[in-house]
């Protein structure tokens, strides 16, 4: 049983068991017993009414002895008399008479009427009244437990309306353990996941204008040179245009990385592709690239691996990956790509041997913008690893960096057979 049950009934229950105890309490230090006064004409109902059988089947010697008996052990103002009126047995029978005709003689039963007590009017109520007090108290502090929780809930949505994401409502649960509180760490948690995506996107935001504003800046140079030369038009024209096709490639990678976060709670657009077969293309073209600077690339991608997956998502993925070790190992050096597939996931492994980073660097490579320290200029704006962990976790799968023993860095894919998520994780969008 949930939590909340338990703590509801035991509310309840200990509430009619005070209520109880109360009630006992007042019968008696007031002996106020609910329903006495019924009891008692009753009690002395029967007396009269068996009285009067034994009179008719025993005569009056068999009643005289009842009455002797039943006063010694229950005295109840019994009496059998003889009245001398002639029309005694025609008088209406009471609560406390009886008239009784026997062999032709008229004989009275009566019993003392039953004492009256200062509280005998509220024992009928009691009752009653131990339902209204146990139900308002039950009610009271059902009301009070169940409505703090939810003024805190209430108070929490109105500072995430405006804007407060750092408004937090577990602590305000100290002491509570059921489904409430778990709903309060639940909103904490939605809180700090809204203030994680506010504070990326106002990074993001800061880190575009800084990655814009040094090829615009050497735009303007150019413009300011051909103004003051005029015969410098061809070389700045062909200086110009680099920068032009840097701010191409710097919108198109950010835009690439804002559709990926943008439709991380869309569903995939997914079909069927032998990843090891695009992987294999991918490392085809890189191989044609590396010859330049003399990097070769040793593989062991064999077998394929058939999955369900957004084709042009992975393919930039693991293009990202394969392109980034291309470009930051060493000359005359070689990248080792692996693939392990297993029933229902493939894990892939691009190990290079450059620089490589930090080990406290090894999560925040994976943010945008994001190069590692050491890292030497080739070009890129350290998007590539941040789109790839996007691409990767909204399929299911998860993106990590690793030091070698030799070196460098080796970053490792999984990637599960059929996705398992559509969203994507925490504190994970992290770039080279």
């Amino acid at each position: 049983m949930p939590r909340l049950f338990w703590k509801f009934f035991r509310i309840i229950w200990l509430t009619l068991a005070a209520s109880l105890a109360v009630i006992i309490l007042i019968v008696k230090l007031l002996q106020a017993v609910p329903f006495a006064s019924e009891l008692e004409h009753e009690r002395r109902t029967l007396v009269l009414n068996l009285t009067a059988n034994i009179l008719a089947e025993d005569g009056e010697a068999g009643a005289a002895r009842f009455v002797s008996t039943s006063e010694k052990t229950q005295p109840l103002g019994l009496t059998l008399s003889k009245p001398d009126e002639a029309d005694a047995c025609a008088e209406k029978n009471t609560v406390t008479t009886r008239s009784v005709l026997k062999d032709g003689i008229c004989y009275r039963l009566s019993v003392s009427a039953p004492a009256g007590s200062t509280f005998d009017s509220l024992g009928p109520f009691l009752p009653w009244l131990t339902i209204l007090v146990a139900s308002t108290i039950a009610a009271g502090a059902l009301a009070r437990y169940l409505i703090r929780p939810v003024v805190h809930l209430r108070d929490g949505l109105s500072a995430l309306a405006h804007g407060r994401f750092d408004f937090r409502i577990g602590d305000k649960m100290a002491g509570r353990k059921d489904e409430v509180t778990a709903l309060a760490y639940d909103f904490d948690a939605s809180a700090a996941r809204l203030q994680e995506l506010q504070d990326a996107q106002q990074r993001l935001f800061h880190d575009v204008s800084h990655e814009l504003r040094s090829p615009l800046s050497r735009l303007q140079a150019a413009v300011g040179v051909l103004r003051q030369s005029p015969a410098k038009l061809g070389s700045m024209l062909d200086r110009m245009d680099r920068e032009v096709e840097r701010l191409d490639m710097l919108v198109g990678e950010v835009l690439t990385l804002a559709r990926v976060t943008a439709g991380s709670s869309l569903p995939l657009k997914t079909q069927t592709v032998d990843v090891i077969e695009l992987l294999n293309e991918i490392l085809g073209d890189a191989a044609f690239e590396a010859q330049a600077r003399e990097i070769s690339i040793t593989t062991s991608v064999d077998g394929a691996f058939r999955a369900e997956v957004e084709g042009e998502l992975i393919y930039r993925a693991l293009e990202n990956v394969v392109r980034n070790a291309v470009k930051h190992t060493a000359e005359h050096s070689h990248i080792s790509v692996s693939c392990d597939v297993a029933t229902d996931r493939l894990t892939i492994r691009v190990a290079d041997q450059g620089p490589g980073v930090g080990r406290d660097e090894l999560e925040r490579i994976f943010q945008p913008f994001s190069r590692g320290k050491d890292a030497v200029p080739r070009g890129g704006y350290g998007l590539g690893l941040a789109i790839t962990r996007q691409a990767i976790e909204r399929h299911g799968g998860r993106v990590h960096a690793s030091l070698p023993a030799a070196g460098g860095l080796a970053i490792t894919l999984e990637l599960p057979r059929r996705p398992t998520t559509y969203g994507m994780g925490g504190d994970e969008s992290r770039s080279r």
